[in-house]
This record gives C-alpha cells, sequence and structure tokens, in this order.
C-alpha cells in the first residue's frame, strides 16, 4: 500500500497515476469531502481510480510501503510535528523549497522530526494535470538507497531516475522556482524571450553555484532535478510560480490563495546566500521586490548595470 498526504493538485495527481495501475493507494486529505465521488475539484474531469481510497486519518496510513508527502514546503515542518505516528514509516518528500524558520529543506525536515524513517525526495520537471492524464514524465528520485522505492513508484508513464545526491535534488527544486519567477517578471515586464534565455542561463549558473558550495553534484544540476525542471517552470503558464511573477511584471494582481513557493524561498535562500558569501544577484533581486525593499524597475536596472565581466 502507498500513502499519499495532501490532496491537492500534485498529491491526487501522484494518487490517481498510481492507482491507475493497480496499486492500493490511500490519500489522506483533511478535508475528504472535496474529493466527494471521486473527483477532484483541483483536477477537474480526473476520476480516482477504485484502488485509491480516501481517509482522514493518518493512522490509516502506518504500514504503508511508502508515505509521499505532497504538502506545501511551509507546512511540512508544522504537519511532521503534529503527526509524530509517522516516525518509522517511509517517506517521501514531494515539496521544492527551502523552509522559511530553520533554512532547511524538507529532508532535513524530516530527518528531524522522524528520525526512525527511511527518507527520500520526489522531484523534477511536472505538471499535476499532465501526471494525472497519464502523459510521460520524467522525475528522479533521491534517497541513500532507493532501488525498491524507484521500482514501486514507477508507472509506464511515469519514469523515475534514481540518485543519491539529495542536496543536489532538493536545491535543484527548489531554487527553479525563484528563477521560474524572474522569468515571469521578464515576460510580463515585456523585456522578450532573448531576455527570458539570458535570464535563465544565469539563474541556472546562480543555482549551481550554490548547490556545489553546499555539497551537491553539478551532474545532478544537469540533470532532471535541476535544468529540467528550470526549463519547465520557466517556460510555461502552468507553473505558479512562472504566473507569479508575469504578474509582478505586468503590475497585475496575484490571487493570494495560490501557492508561490519560490517567494518564500527567495526570501530564504537570499539569507543563506549573504551568510556564505555566495553571489547570487538574481535571487537577492527577487527577494528584495516581493519584501518591496525596491521596485522592480530598480532591480532591473541594477542587475543590467553590474560589471561586465567573463562567463
Amino acid at each position: 500500500m502507498i500513502g499519499v498526504v495532501g490532496a491537492g493538485a500534485f498529491g491526487t495527481a501522484l494518487a490517481v497515476a498510481l492507482g491507475r495501475e493497480g496499486r492500493e493507494v490511500r490519500l489522506w486529505a483533511r478535508d475528504v469531502t472535496r474529493l466527494a465521488g471521486g473527483q477532484s475539484a483541483r483536477l477537474p474531469g480526473v476520476n480516482l481510480p477504485k484502488t485509491v481510497s480516501v481517509t482522514a486519518e493518518i493512522s490509516d496510513l502506518i504500514g504503508a510501503d511508502a508515505v509521499l508527502l505532497t504538502l506545501p514546503m511551509q507546512a511540512l515542518r508544522g504537519f511532521l510535528a503534529e503527526h509524530p505516528v509517522l516516525d518509522g514509516v517511509a517517506l517521501v518528500a514531494c515539496c521544492k523549497g527551502v523552509d522559511l524558520t530553520t533554512l532547511k529543506g524538507p529532508t532535513a525536515l524530516i530527518e528531524a522530526a522522524c528520525p526512525n524513517s527511511a527518507f527520500a525526495i520526489l522531484t523534477g520537471p511536472s505538471f499535476a494535470a499532465d501526471i494525472a492524464r497519464g502523459l510521460p514524465t520524467a522525475l528522479t528520485l533521491a534517497s541513500a538507497d532507493g532501488e525498491a522505492l524507484q521500482h514501486l513508484l514507477s508507472t509506464p508513464t511515469l519514469r523515475l531516475y534514481r540518485t543519491t545526491d539529495v542536496i543536489g535534488a532538493e536545491l535543484g527544486g527548489a531554487l527553479k522556482n525563484v528563477i521560474a519567477i524572474a522569468a515571469g517578471i521578464v515576460i510580463g515586464a515585456g523585456l522578450g524571450d532573448s531576455a527570458r534565455a539570458a535570464l535563465m542561463t544565469r539563474g541556472y549558473a546562480e543555482m549551481t553555484r550554490l548547490a556545489l558550495a553546499l555539497g551537491a553534484k553539478a551532474e545532478t544540476l544537469a540533470g532532471l532535478s535541476g535544468f529540467g525542471d528550470l526549463v519547465l517552470t520557466c517556460t510555461s503558464a502552468q507553473s505558479r510560480n512562472f504566473r507569479y511573477g508575469q504578474a509582478l511584471g505586468a503590475g497585475e494582481r496575484f490571487d493570494p490563495t495560490v501557492t508561490v513557493e519560490g517567494a518564500a524561498t527567495a526570501k530564504a535562500v537570499s539569507d543563506m546566500a549573504k551568510s556564505l558569501q555566495i553571489d547570487m544577484p538574481i535571487t537577492s533581486m527577487i527577494a528584495a521586490v516581493i519584501d518591496h525593499h525596491i521596485t522592480l524597475p530598480q532591480a532591473i536596472s541594477a542587475l543590467l548595470s553590474r560589471p561586465l565581466k567573463q562567463e
């Protein structure tokens, strides 16, 4: 049995993809009425397979071969503290970002709250709607020893690649959201596709710079969880981070009920980079714009007026 915590779009999509292959899945939701009749309000037209059951009891997930945690990053630490019964269950983080309070990634939060649990992170270029529809998707599964999990969670259309570089996989998934906001700003402000390409390239350099300083491998950042996810989120309006940036760039209001992981990550990573004395100008500018410390025109001017240097 596979447990899934969180009945948002991504959690529901994973439950549907796994359940479609005949696997028993228990999908935990705080409000089970949102999945009444086997349908998800977050994924219109998608029905839950009969092998997927919905529960509001965390105890129903005890004994699972693995539990996928598809909560927003900033909610993960509180959830783990609220449900210590999960300690000892294999836990797979499916969120991307850095906790604002502790400046830790999801697996570090799991390790601290559930020291008896094996842990992993599932990340990479994916949209919930594509997974739910059974469209081909490839992701990275990062853990110390994830071969059994790789086979458990892979399907004919959901292909998992395994790595032991947990730090690299986590940082790639977190940092690309910040660059996606910046890419959205570029397009929203009408700066053009050439500017977006330059922004993505220099953003990738920032991502790699920090990740390597924290012990990640360069090849991980060049893979699905880094470069692959960066390309997807910087070029598609399905990305919430890109849409948020686009609204900022155009001076338009963005729905405050939509979770934008990159906004919190920008602030956390900007603080982290300063403490480590690592140059991350794009990330720092995004954090400053979000916190209203500078205006968008000031941020653009600051980036364009940086000293010329060798690539």
